[in-house]
């Protein structure tokens, strides 16, 4: 016989445990996106939703398929490329901005989601889009720029 402690059955929630489980984590994800420029600790946003590091961990990458280092990290990415597009910082000036606080770091973890180095990156859609600030410009429809009032080129 095993003692009650040692050996748990997998626990049966209803949909409504469920439900909040998942507001709860969502609530997290959010947390973490607001925030992906600041330095941001795991127990934050375990504590938004309610769980231990631990738990928060498993139960982020159950629901949502990756870890919540791993979303932050998507995300800095992607707003490290939007802002690279855009020609108007210097590399180091992104990598602050996106909560990196080592270049060397930044640029590794980029290397290796992108394929390039930052500038690299840069430079490509330099010869790409040879006009500064012109990348942002050709990934949005000429509709949406005309009715906010920017050139379309």
């Amino acid at each position: 016989m095993t003692h009650p402690l040692i050996y748990t059955a997998p626990l049966r929630l209803g949909p409504a445990v469920h439900d909040e489980l998942f507001r709860r984590l969502v609530r997290s994800r959010d947390y973490l996106a607001a925030g992906f420029g600041e330095p941001l600790r795991l127990h934050d946003a375990a504590r938004e939703a309610c769980l231990s590091p631990f738990h928060y961990q498993r139960v982020f990458r159950r629901t949502f398929g990756e870890s919540p280092h791993e979303f932050l990290t998507k995300l800095r990415m992607d707003e490290a490329k939007r802002l690279l597009a855009r020609d108007e910082l210097a590399v180091t000036e992104v990598c602050m901005a996106v909560g990196y606080e080592s270049l060397g770091s930044f640029s590794t973890r980029f290397r290796s989601l992108v394929g390039q180095s930052p500038s690299e990156y840069q430079r490509s859609l330099r010869r790409v889009f040879p006009v500064p600030g012109l990348a942002v410009h050709r990934l949005v429809p000429a509709c949406f720029l005309q009715f906010w009032g920017a050139r379309v080129f």
